[in-house]
């Protein structure tokens, strides 16, 4: 099927004297996650993580991906006759592919619509004299039952769980983009505009946004998305026109200086290079990241029904047994949806176990699902709530531990808790820290090559920015109220995977004469698997750091947890030395 998919597109860019077509795998708006209609890199390859492009030539087809779904790709995408080409390594990049492959006089194309104007224009220098074309929708003369632009209604939060109205929200925007030099804004990212306008929908699979435009002018703000998602379009604080006429409209409310952020608005907006440009990462983006007080309440509130629900499973797995592992996250999503404030998932689970948790984003399917017996299960999952996101890892064990386990969990451990212990001084960047993390791993001549950290959202995406936490040097400074993960991990092919995750608030911490020191607050409540703790690795301050810890998870569940619970919650949060 899909090798008939790609000879179909190689004779159409044949007629259209095309030599090489790439394929971003990102929608409109250079989202992550993207909803079913633009999943043109797994329905030319097979490949269903989600990271990853494609280049489509008359010889061959590859995929680009990175470390984190090397072992996935390459099981997927064997049997259809794609190549593999593993981002990061020896392995050329798109650019360098492209050039190998199509020849000195190539004319490569890509759609309009999923490339940015920033990487279109990279990608234009780097492949110069060869031609780059930004053209239509091709993949959907092919793709002759490509999903349509999904729809669903949105849902107005209030300002109970916002901490802030939609139309302070624009005011701010218009002062920060004056003071930049700007009249106006175009705002594409999804989630920047569910956050700026406090509304949710579902157009994405666990990312409560929908697909819109935002123009904010200094008299005016237009939300370009399908008019009947609103029951009403009374008394909003902007005004509401068709997504499709968002191209041929704007230009009629914007002059002067403009402000974009080129890595998320597309080609197809190419024509605002005309005007005067100021460019940059979206404002909102930065807003969004420094939580309100009533937001952090809501994060709160969401972490300790996530944390009750977490060890309501675990004590079930306990006495039930595992089964498989789709069976352990239908378990888990089960309790989640017992509490009131639940909506979704926020994420797909990864439940892997033993060497399918060398696959750090490996997704469980009917095929490859598998039966728990004795070993180690990465369980990585997280939920929506009302009022906030979680994302939680637990890495279980089923049967005995091996030296191995116990000692790779105790050195993943160990990283974990030094970056949560940390105190750091105001000005201090996620890649000044990840050392932390990484030290003890580094030190056995171990590593892993995922981000330590990423943002989340607040009833909203689980992975946001801009700040993170990772050996990339990303120029953020952690701010008072951001939410980020904490999350090393080790990954050993064919034998088993870790990984541990809590997700940690940035807060003030103390003033000195040498500044302003911040730390970090621990949002999620779930213990780690004292099993797995090997005791001689431990220093005297982690073993206490670990104690104090689960005496805080103790008293903060016990009055909730079912009564089956409570001894499991006793004995999983009882000092080390009695384990």
């Amino acid at each position: 099927m899909i090798k008939e998919r790609i000879e179909k597109l190689r004779k159409l860019l044949k007629e259209r004297n095309i030599d090489a077509f790439y394929i971003t795998g990102s929608d409109a708006h250079q989202s992550e996650y993207v909803a079913p209609r633009w999943r043109g890199r797994e329905y030319l390859t097979g490949f269903s993580g989600s990271s990853g492009s494609v280049v489509i030539t008359q010889k061959r087809a590859a995929l680009f991906t990175d470390s984190r779904y090397f072992i996935q790709a390459a099981r997927e995408i064997e049997k259809h006759g794609v190549i593999l080409m593993k981002s990061g390594t020896s392995d050329p990049d798109p650019v360098e592919y492209i050039k190998r492959e199509a020849g000195e006089k190539a004319n490569v194309a890509v759609d309009a619509s999923e490339i940015s104007i920033s990487e279109f224009r990279a990608m234009q220098k780097a492949l110069s004299p060869l031609t780059l074309t930004a053209a239509e929708d091709i993949l959907s003369l092919i793709w002759t039952d490509r999903y349509p632009v999904p729809f669903s209604p949105v849902v107005m939060l209030s300002d109970d769980i916002t901490g802030e109205k939609s139309s302070d929200k624009i005011e701010r925007v218009r002062d920060e983009i004056k003071k930049k030099g700007a009249a106006w804004t175009f705002i594409s990212s999804l989630d920047d505009i569910a956050w700026l306008t406090n509304l949710r929908a579902s157009d994405i699979p666990h990312n409560p946004v929908f697909y819109a435009y935002m123009l904010i002018t200094e008299k005016e703000a237009i939300l370009y998305t399908d008019i009947n998602r609103f029951e009403c379009l009374d008394n909003l604080p902007f005004s509401v026109k068709p997504y499709e006429e968002a191209i041929s409209d704007i230009e009629n409310h914007i002059a002067g200086t403009g402000y974009i952020n080129d890595k998320r608005v597309s080609m197809s907006f190419s024509f605002l290079e005309k005007y005067s440009l100021i460019v940059g990462r979206d404002v909102t983006t930065d807003m969004k990241a420094q939580k309100n007080e009533r937001e952090m309440e809501g994060m709160r509130k969401a972490h300790l029904d996530d944390a009750v629900s977490y060890v309501n499973f675990l004590s079930r797995l306990e006495r039930e047994g595992a089964g498989d592992e789709i069976a352990v996250s239908d378990m888990l999503e089960r309790e989640r949806e017992k509490r009131e404030d639940y909506l979704e998932s926020s994420f797909s689970p990864i439940s892997a176990f033993a060497s399918n948790g060398a696959m750090c984003h490996y997704s469980a399917s009917e095929e490859s699902n598998r039966k728990i017996t004795r070993g180690l299960l990465v369980l990585d999952t997280g939920g929506q709530y009302k009022g906030g996101t979680t994302d939680i890892t637990r890495t279980l064990l089923f049967g005995e531990a091996t030296e191995e386990e116990k000692r790779d969990y105790t050195l993943v451990l160990k990283g974990h808790l030094a970056l949560s212990r940390q105190k750091f001084i105001k000005g201090t960047t996620g890649c000044q820290l990840d050392v932390l993390a990484h030290q003890f791993l580094w030190n056995e001549g171990m590593s892993y090559f995922h981000g330590t950290g990423h943002g989340v959202g607040c009833r909203l995406n689980v992975h946001e920015g801009p700040m993170n936490i990772s050996t990339r040097l990303v120029d953020v400074p952690l701010l008072p109220k951001m939410v980020i993960s904490d999350e090393p991990g080790l990954y050993k092919e064919n034998r088993h995977g870790i990984r541990i995750e809590n997700l940690i608030a940035v807060k003030e911490d103390m003033n000195t004469e040498f500044g302003t020191f911040y730390s970090f607050e621990v949002l999620t409540l779930v213990p780690y698997e004292k099993r797995l703790i090997d005791m001689s690795l431990l220093t005297e301050i982690e073993t206490a750091q670990i104690d104090m810890y689960h005496e805080r998870v103790r008293k903060a569940l016990m009055p909730y947890v079912e009564k089956d619970a409570v001894k499991y919650l006793e004995k999983a949060t009882s000092p080390l030395k009695e384990k």
